[in-house]
């Protein structure tokens, strides 16, 4: 079986509404299967005004604003519908691809077991952590089990890091599960991108050391941690300024915690990559991450990454040599890891540039493919599965 041979349904939350790394990672694959002859289909709650053109053929779904505070932006598949479940049965799929444990998501899963089709989950992002940041932490556990539930149903799930598959393994969502990473688009972030001329119009004059967020302003990205960190920072007097770049509904809040800093908005493209690479050094306290696109996008732009020692970024930073990983939610040590990146400039250079050649590694064509060889030994086995039952039906007795 080749590629060319998958007719591809793919189930997304947020498939091209609301910008965020994820979906970006859903495009870029599937528009790699329709470079490859696949036959793709997309189910996923639409609006108005997206914020990108999809890649492949978009089949709305029902939803509803998402019931949590601070996240009205995002969308809740609510099930399939009628529209969605005619096209299913008009576009005969032959792989199922869940990419969020959403309502919808579980009725693509029964309608795939129903018509014995084989079903890939990926995983994108840190669900049970998530009740946490709003009050909630006594969910985690339920949302664990449902979760396991979940995934266990499915025939096989991909995860962005090693990292984030070995935490599947332990909490026992499933034992079949594949490395499905990110690459980084190397023609916009890059060191060379980097631009003094935009700093200045800032206030940011040249040898200022600015600490860099990336990412949508909401407290499941440890905006307060990031924000105590600074506060640590300015009691030992460290030299630094502060470049938050990005919006969110959290923006608010953020800029009342971190006086003085800088906000540059949301950026996209080329305008993302010169914000980024015109940084000095990236810190990431986020645990919600499954890799961390933000993580890989700073190394590639030459930035020593401080990041929380947890899924996603512990694949990807190397301790003492592209940056520290630091344990989760402590500001101090946090402030101790960054510290030094502020006064020693042939530290900061060293780890920038063992971040910018580790992120040269990360080729988007070899990562798809990955998830391309998933959905063609899903199918494959699912095959075998069916003539076997069908040849044992047929003999005689």
């Amino acid at each position: 079986m080749q590629t060319s041979d998958l007719r591809i349904a793919l189930f997304s939350g947020n498939y091209n509404y609301t910008r965020d790394g994820a979906n970006q990672a859903l495009n870029r694959l599937m528009g790699s299967m329709l470079d490859h002859g696949a036959a793709v289909r997309v189910y996923s709650p639409t609006v108005e005004k997206p914020d990108f053109e999809p890649t492949g053929e978009l089949i709305g779904v029902p939803n509803i604003a998402m019931p949590v505070k601070g996240r009205g932006e995002y969308r809740l598949p609510t099930g399939l519908g009628r529209k969605a479940r005619r096209d299913l049965e008009k576009f005969r799929p032959n792989i199922v691809h869940l990419s969020s444990p959403d309502p919808a998501s579980h009725a693509a899963l029964r309608w795939a077991q129903d018509n014995d089709i084989p079903v890939l989950a990926s995983v994108h992002t840190r669900f049970e952590t998530y009740p946490r940041y709003y009050k909630m932490a006594f969910l985690e556990p339920l949302v664990i089990r449902i979760l396991r539930r979940f995934y266990n149903r499915c025939d096989a799930l991909v995860a962005p890091s090693q990292s984030m598959i070995d935490e599947l393994l332990a909490t026992k969502m499933h034992d079949d599960i594949a490395l499905w990473s990110r690459g980084v688009d190397r023609t916009v972030f890059a060191p060379a991108k980097r631009d003094l001329e935009w700093r200045r119009s800032l206030g940011l004059d040249d040898d200022d050391v600015a600490i860099v967020f990336l990412g949508r302003l909401v407290m499941e990205k440890g905006l307060d941690v990031f924000a105590e960190t600074i506060v640590q920072l300015r009691k030992r007097q460290v030299p630094h300024k502060v470049l938050v770049i990005g919006d969110g509904p959290a923006r608010g809040w953020f800029e009342e915690a971190l006086p003085g800093g800088i906000f540059a908005g949301f950026k996209t493209g080329a305008n993302l990559g010169q914000a980024l690479a015109s940084g000095d050094v990236f810190f990431n306290p986020s645990i919600t991450e499954t890799f961390g696109n933000v993580t890989l996008e700073a190394m590639a732009c030459g930035l020593p990454v401080v990041a929380a020692g947890a899924t996603g970024a512990s694949s990807l930073v190397d301790d003492w040599e592209t940056g520290r990983l630091v344990p989760p939610s402590d500001a101090d040590a946090f402030a101790e890891a960054i510290a030094p990146y502020c006064t020693n400039h042939d530290l900061r250079a060293r780890h920038g540039a063992a971040g910018a050649a580790k992120a040269g590694e990360y080729d988007w064509e070899a990562i798809n493919r990955v998830v391309a060889d998933t959905y063609v030994r899903l199918v494959e086995e699912r095959q075998e599965i069916i003539a076997t039952e069908e040849a044992e039906s047929a003999a005689p007795a």
